[in-house]
């Protein structure tokens, strides 16, 4: 197998706890580069915070960002998006208001949420960016070109039984993702890390088996799939280490540079020639 293209997930990835990217895996990006591979993210975050990530890997290509809905390059030129109607958003920001639950929304690449209590500073410090607080009376003026929600949880055990609510409550109007375990993504149905993967292969001219795809959680389980070669990280949940057909290292002990030079340069790490 020839791989062409590598599409990798960021946080628990290519990414140790929200920290910069690695040297080494910087490395591992350039040195594919190098040898003609294609390198670039999906991800469940904003445009605005994946971008930063991009430059310093030096990928000038499309990047997939808000779990699929949004494709877009480097330099900014969008190659794909989809969106939440302003209906929807708001009928979802009742919903989660009348509950006392978290909810965050994103309109022309902007952070917003009601208050700014710790699960907003939480994402704020682990994205990097920074949101606009609107109290809840205000969080649905901020509905043009929404490509997301997302729900913040105090736990494991209360995202599972929130997803099993939300999945009922928007059937049909909303795709409900576990992205990490405290986080609940809202997106338009039909659209994943995978479809995006598969539009983005169609850009590149590049063929499902020359695709490798890297990623630790649930969200990105349909993207693995839709790969040629499936690599879960140490570190990943069950049920993506059974879909997959390679494990790797986990991610603070250099996983993702070790599938890189294993599995599309066929070298067994960077010292190799």
């Amino acid at each position: 197998m020839s791989i062409k293209l590598i599409v990798t997930d960021l946080d628990g990835t290519l990414l140790p706890g929200g920290r910069d990217v690695p040297a080494e895996n910087v490395k591992a990006v350039q040195d594919a580069v190098r040898a003609g591979v294609t390198v670039t993210i999906a991800t469940g975050r904003m445009y605005k915070a994946a971008l930063p990530v991009a430059e310093a890997l030096g990928t000038d290509v499309p990047i997939i960002t808000y779990n699929g809905a949004l494709i877009r390059s480097v330099g900014g030129t969008v190659y794909d998006k989809h969106t939440l109607t302003p209906e929807l958003v708001r009928r979802a920001i009742a919903f989660f208001r009348e509950r006392g639950w978290y909810l965050q929304t994103y309109s022309n690449d902007e952070l917003y949420f009601p208050v700014h209590d710790e699960h907003a500073k939480l994402y704020e410090s682990t994205q990097k960016v920074t949101g606009h607080e609107t109290g809840w009376d205000h969080l649905g003026d901020y509905t043009d070109n929404a490509c997301k929600m997302l729900h913040i949880t105090d736990s494991p055990e209360e995202t599972a039984e929130r997803v099993k609510i939300l999945q009922k409550e928007f059937a049909g109007d909303l795709a409900v993702v576990q992205s990490n375990p405290r986080y609940v993504e809202l997106i338009e149905p039909g659209v994943s890390k995978a479809s995006a993967l598969e539009r983005l292969a169609v850009i590149l001219h590049v063929k499902r088996d020359e695709v490798m795809a890297i990623g630790d959680s649930y969200n990105d389980l349909p993207m693995l799939r839709a790969a040629g070669l499936s690599v879960a990280m140490g570190n990943a949940v069950q049920a993506v280490k059974d879909s997959c057909q390679v494990v790797t290292g986990t991610c603070d002990e250099g996983g993702f540079a070790a599938a890189v030079y294993r599995y599309a340069l066929g070298k067994e790490d960077s010292h190799v020639d």
